[in-house]
């Protein structure tokens, strides 16, 4: 199906996203150039209302973000829309952020009109072209019309001093996908950036 080798430098406009699966996702080795599914490809309506990123030992939050009840539904053919900035995130934990063992994540997210059967979540964590996590989770049914939350458990990996040192040195060159389908139909696909310096640097090359 797909015969490009590179799988990462496959051209924005000749991606098919209804044939992209979760095996294939699971092939990459670096973080994708761009987004592998456009906004509407969300059919489900599946809107996520609320995040937060906790220590799970001493349940320190470490992020929190919920979404204004007043604000207006995005709406797809929004022409002024910056696609880059709404569906990337950039977090800020600090040099700390290594002493950790676990973190918890707790999403509250709402669906639309149609059920939701077997709701997964990929997401692969990189240092500039290396991988250096993967998380798989799944989220059995969503009935519809219902707010749904999703707690996920997540070890910080045993990373090498030199590695550690290098992602505190570069901020924002840790980076995350996450692809979000529903069975094998790939629904949303997110990203995020991460800093792990003392300070907010707007560059780490």
């Amino acid at each position: 199906m797909f015969e490009d080798q590179n799988k990462n430098k496959m051209e924005k406009k000749t991606v098919n996203f209804t044939e992209i699966t979760p095996d294939y996702v699971l092939s990459f080795t670096k973080p994708t150039d761009h987004f592998l599914c456009p906004l509407s490809a969300n059919i489900y309506n599946i809107q996520f209302l609320s995040f937060k990123i906790r220590d799970f030992e001493t349940n320190q939050v470490l992020f929190s973000i919920e979404k204004d009840p007043t604000e207006e539904e995005l709406k797809v053919e929004d022409t002024d829309l910056n696609e880059e900035d709404y569906r990337t995130v950039r977090y800020h934990f600090g040099p700390n952020f290594f002493k950790l063992k676990k973190v918890g994540t707790n999403l509250t997210f709402s669906v639309g009109e149609k059920p939701v059967k077997n709701f997964r979540m990929i997401e692969r964590h990189y240092y500039k072209d290396q991988l250096i996590q993967n998380f798989d989770f799944n989220f059995p049914f969503c009935m519809p019309k219902t707010t749904n939350s999703w707690e996920s458990i997540y070890s910080v990996p045993d990373l090498s001093q030199e590695l550690i040192e290098n992602m505190m040195r570069h901020p924002w060159l840790t980076k995350s996908d996450s692809f979000y389908f529903v069975g094998k139909e790939l629904v949303m696909h997110n990203k995020a950036e991460y800093n792990f310096s003392e300070t907010l640097e707007e560059n780490g090359k």
